[in-house]
């Protein structure tokens, strides 16, 4: 009898451990983030938020190295005060900073930036920054030709961006460079190394010549019309009278041979 009361009890305890258990489903499984088509660049000091602040691009390039003639073209045309204050009043829109390492402006042509002047070389910078904040998994969002500060005219700053698989390209009509990492990235600002310069295919256009100045004509004046009306009239009355003259000698000639005539 015991063993009866024993084993009802046993399956009993089975039950409600077999309820308890489908009553407690387990949750479901978060959904994983996107993967980013850009990886972040091994041993970044700066691709940690908390490292540096959104508002000092200068600091944040310092700490990831091998920018220098960056940071110097970005001090010198005073680009990076516009740079900082439009990260600080914008929350929405944010910028994407695409950053040629010293490696890169080394492969320019010796005196190419030395030949710039100052305004090339601030349209020579904001065509590396987007107006807008692009995560490392929208590049293939982005419509072409990508808007840059430097303006979106395709005919003078060409820039298309191309993402496919673990790439993104950038296209300039002039070069073409690939981003290989994430130097620097939050909610508001991005900033990827790119492997060469951005160069905008405005720059390397032959300028038209310019139109040759046409020669001024002289205004016409009354004195000079009654010139020439005066020589017409003079000329008319000049050849009126040799007319009148030649008539008349003519008429005396005839009458002069009419005399001989009856004389003989």
């Amino acid at each position: 009898m015991k063993q009866v009361l024993f084993s009802l009890l046993l399956l009993l305890f089975s039950s409600l451990h077999s309820t308890t258990s489908l009553a407690q489903a387990p949750d479901a499984a978060p959904k994983a983030p996107a993967k980013p088509i850009v990886p972040t660049l091994p041993q970044s000091p700066s691709s940690d938020p908390s490292d540096s602040s959104t508002d000092d691009i200068i600091t944040i390039l310092r700490k990831a190295k091998s920018f220098n003639i960056l940071i110097r073209l970005l001090k010198t045309t005073q680009l990076i005060n516009q740079i900082n204050a439009q990260i600080m009043t914008t929350k929405s829109g944010g910028l994407t900073i695409f950053a040629p390492d010293d490696g890169s402006f080394s492969q320019l042509k010796a005196g190419f930036l030395n030949s710039l002047g100052d305004n090339q070389k601030i349209e020579f910078l904001q065509f590396h920054v987007l107006p807008i904040y692009v995560s490392s998994s929208n590049f293939d969002s982005l419509t072409n030709p990508v808007r840059t500060l430097a303006g979106d005219n395709p005919s003078r700053l060409q820039l298309n961006v191309t993402a496919f698989g673990n790439n993104v390209n950038i296209s300039t009509g002039v070069v073409n460079a690939t981003v290989t990492g994430i130097v620097y990235s939050d909610k508001v600002l991005a900033i990827y190394h790119v492997d060469k310069v951005l160069l905008p295919l405005d720059f390397f256009i032959p300028m038209p010549p310019s139109p040759a100045p046409s020669l001024a004509t002289a205004p016409k004046t009354s004195g000079d019309d009654d010139d020439r009306v005066g020589t017409s009239k003079d000329s008319s009355g000049a050849f009126s009278l040799i007319s009148i003259q030649g008539t008349t000698l003519v008429s005396i000639g005839v009458a002069l041979v009419a005399l001989l005539i009856m004389s003989s």
